[in-house]
């Protein structure tokens, strides 16, 4: 068995530690997919949908079929099912919340916070000029380093569904200039998403 099978296994069976390794894993990519998503997709703030998919994946995990590689994919398939539900809720409600930016302020990174919130800002303003599909299928590929198999798995859509729309979005970038700029960060300190 696969060490990547055996952590799936020891997860199932409640063990505390594979979460563990789940968590430290995927945890801090699944919050930076889910923040450089544009606004508007999710009407949770990005930490909350990734809580809430890390307890919809415990009470779920006995229905998960496949190894550690593919438990990402899973995992984030949660993710942009709950942002999608949250968002038609609101909708639904016709409530505007406030903005995830206003309520976690104050818990941004202590290093250079200004250069990560500038390119986190660029990231989302750069994604926003691409269709959905494009711009989930860049976020999960180029944003946080998913590979195609996952990707395709939290977006619902075939492996070949996903190679397309990153050379369409990649493409349609490119030919934007979007590629080359980057963030205009007056610190040294680049962000790393």
């Amino acid at each position: 068995m696969d060490a990547d099978d055996e952590l799936i296994e020891r997860a199932k069976r409640g063990d505390q530690d594979a979460w563990r390794e789940l968590y430290v894993e995927h945890g801090g990519r699944l919050v930076v997919w889910l923040q450089v998503r544009p606004s508007g997709d999710s009407a949770m703030a990005a930490e909350d949908v990734a809580s809430e998919a890390w307890l919809t994946a415990a009470t779920k995990i006995h229905e998960f079929t496949g190894t550690g590689e593919q438990f990402a994919g899973w995992l984030f398939g949660i993710a942009r099912n709950l942002g999608l539900n949250a968002r038609r809720k609101t909708d639904r409600r016709r409530t505007d919340p406030v903005g995830e930016d206003d309520v976690h302020e104050a818990h941004e990174p202590v290093d250079a916070p200004e250069a990560y919130l500038v390119g986190k800002d660029w990231v989302r303003q750069v994604l926003a000029q691409l269709p959905p599909r494009e711009r989930d299928v860049i976020g999960c590929l180029e944003v946080v380093g998913l590979d195609v198999e996952a990707t395709s798995r939290a977006l619902g859509i075939s492996a070949v569904a996903v190679r397309v729309a990153r050379h369409r979005g990649l493409r349609r970038l490119r030919g934007l200039g979007l590629l080359d700029a980057g963030p205009e960060v007056t610190t040294s300190t680049q962000p790393t998403t």
